[in-house]
């Protein structure tokens, strides 16, 4: 994300989010590690259901909520 600290300004104020900053929306470096990694990674929850760790919840509706409450707080358009 360097070099578009204009551009998240210039959105902020666009659509009134709470934070024109960049740096203190996400740490990038982290989310670079995150993404940028050139292996993929396949986990199973089994083990974790055979010791009695049954809740979870689908990780599409765990980004929908995380979204739609960003939205409501105006941290993201």
């Amino acid at each position: 994300m360097t070099g578009r600290e204009d551009q998240w300004r210039e959105l902020a104020a666009r659509h009134n989010l709470s934070e024109p900053d960049l740096g203190r929306v996400a740490s990038w470096w982290h989310t670079d590690g995150d993404l940028g990694r050139n292996i993929e990674v396949v986990t199973d929850m089994g083990k974790s259901r055979d010791a009695g760790f049954m809740g979870y919840r689908r990780t599409l509706d765990a980004f929908t909520a995380l979204f739609d409450r960003y939205r409501a707080d105006y941290l993201i358009p």
